[in-house]
């Protein structure tokens, strides 16, 4: 019987990626945080459970660089929601983003390829 082996990903790892992700789920539509949080964790297949403690420094960062922009909408229980939105120059910068990581992608599989394990 083989046990699955849990992923656990060093968050400095992907911190680069992490703005790409948000950058890219916000250019699916307007969200709140703990839609984004869960959105990522299905989209990542679990892979990727953020806190709100790591998520929201990234998306104040992403709206002091003017990449996205937030606004505060009422919901049914009349409370308000901050909903975040991405610009035109975030969608400029996503794009910038995905090329390079698929370029770093493409190189890092090719030096993976190149390996090969004794066991």
């Amino acid at each position: 019987m083989h046990c699955q082996r849990r992923l656990i990903i060093d968050f400095q790892m992907i911190k680069g990626s992490v703005s790409m992700m948000l950058l890219g789920l916000l250019g699916t539509s307007d969200m709140y945080g703990y839609q984004m949080i869960q959105e990522i964790t299905k989209r990542s297949k679990g892979t990727f459970e953020f806190k709100e403690g790591s998520l929201y420094p990234v998306l104040h960062e992403l709206e002091k660089k003017q990449l996205i922009e937030s606004y505060w909408e009422n919901t049914a229980l009349k409370r308000k929601r901050k909903y975040y939105h991405i610009t035109k120059k975030g969608r400029v910068k996503f794009t910038e983003k995905l090329k390079d990581w698929q370029s770093v992608m493409r190189s890092v599989g090719y030096v993976v390829k190149s390996l090969k394990l004794e066991e």
